[in-house]
């Protein structure tokens, strides 16, 4: 009976043995996620670090309900700028416009108010914690460059030296938080589909050629990419037919605009739908930027434009410088498309600052105005692109709140 006894425990000792493993490492695993690490994964590699997770409060959200593209601009000379132009490195001298000799900067102490809701302030940490591990990269043309570099200069300054990056890799360039694993990226491709103006610095050509079924070779870039904002307009808008092909390269036709365009965009969406994860993907669309060419539009009877202009425009405006046509067409693929991308309506609100433009104080085929070219501002002012600190880091406020909107929470 002894003998059989001592066998039998003796073949229990193995199961007992397991059972004590499993314990210890359940116990192991309980007591590693209490202190916040997991040293189950030493096994397998470095445990990840600790991180903090943003929490977005119900405050933070704006309403379901809310409109964040009407309503008007007040003065703000206390909370805004969001940033100093001196302050940021990343800016080019294309948007510098205080560094450049404008004598006022009135321009930068404007703050988007919608009607019926309040803009989420624009917080850098919370932005960074939400990026965390992803991509986001803005792709379109100088315009869109520019809100590319106030997204930079709205985190920079909360990220320590040493703890961030800044390249050019053309067509590209990449901002890096490294502390996040985040990078901001821009990406040059003014008509979305290729064109012959594709090259990132060399692209100003006599006869503009867009290949309206080619994106393929832009997509190899975007595949993956997080968050992706894009935007195209003002290219479109140089003469009233471009030269574009369609099947075949060698098959050049002139189309009207708004034909091209609509077409381009449905090769756009085509690509979106092949290539979007939307269960892991963001697509936003900004609408047209706005130029403010004709000071006549909103002051009737003068000959002039932009330049010199202090003060946003007051009441309902709409100038000749946005395209409905082309608003249509935006809509009417969004509409059509098997996937969710948010349209950020940003034309109306930018339509009343005449004020913001580069005007004299910014470049002309990246060279800064002489001083014989800036005495004639009614030849040479710019009134297509912005001075920053300025209108674009109120679209990427926006921006910000609808990436709050949709953040979920890890408790």
């Amino acid at each position: 009976m002894k003998t059989q006894s001592a066998a039998r425990i003796q073949s229990l000792f193995p199961v007992l043995l397991a059972s004590l493993l499993v314990l210890g490492t359940a116990q192991l695993v309980f007591d590693s996620l209490k202190s916040g690490r997991s040293y189950v994964f030493q096994f397998y590699g470095k445990p990840e670090k600790q991180r903090k997770s943003v929490f977005v409060l119900p405050e933070d959200r704006m309403d379901d309900s809310c409109n964040l593209f009407e309503g008007q601009w007040v003065w703000d000379n206390v909370s805004y700028p969001l940033y100093k132009e001196n302050s940021c490195p990343y800016l080019v001298k294309q948007t510098t416009c205080l560094k450049n000799g404008r004598p006022d900067s009135f321009y930068q102490n404007w703050r988007w108010q919608p009607n019926a809701c309040k803009l989420p302030r624009f917080d850098p940490l919370k932005l960074l914690d939400i990026l965390r591990d992803k991509r986001l990269m803005f792709i379109g043309d100088s315009v869109q460059r520019a809100q590319f570099e106030s997204m930079v200069c709205l985190v920079q300054s909360v990220i320590p030296k040493g703890k961030k990056s800044f390249q050019r890799i053309p067509p590209r360039k990449i901002f890096k938080a490294k502390e996040y694993n985040a990078s901001i990226e821009y990406y040059w491709a003014p008509f979305i589909v290729e064109s012959n103006s594709d090259h990132a610095t060399n692209h100003t050509v006599l006869k503009r050629l867009v290949n309206l079924d080619s994106i393929s070779k832009h997509g190899k870039s975007w595949e993956g990419v997080d968050v992706l904002v894009f935007e195209s307009y003002v290219w479109w808008m140089y003469r009233p037919q471009i030269n574009a092909t369609y099947g075949s390269v060698d098959n050049v036709e002139e189309y009207n605009i708004t034909t091209a365009y609509r077409i381009a965009l449905e090769t756009w969406a085509n690509w979106l739908e092949s290539n979007i994860n939307p269960h892991l993907q963001k697509v936003f669309f900004m609408s047209m930027s706005p130029t403010h060419l004709w000071s006549w539009e909103w002051k009737p009877g003068s000959n002039e434009n932009c330049f010199n202009e202090s003060y946003p425009i007051q009441g309902s405006y709409w100038g000749t410088g946005s395209n409905l046509a082309i608003m249509d067409i935006i809509h009417d693929i969004l509409q059509e498309l098997k996937i969710n991308v948010t349209f950020l309506n940003i034309t109306q609100l930018s339509e009343y600052r005449k004020d913001a433009h580069t005007t004299v104080f910014g470049e002309r085929r990246g060279r800064l105005l002489t001083k014989e070219q800036r005495a004639d501002p009614k030849n040479f002012a710019d009134c297509i692109h912005w001075c920053l600190p300025g209108v674009p880091d109120t679209w990427n406020e926006i921006l910000f709140a609808y990436l709050l909107q949709s953040y979920q929470n890890f408790l």
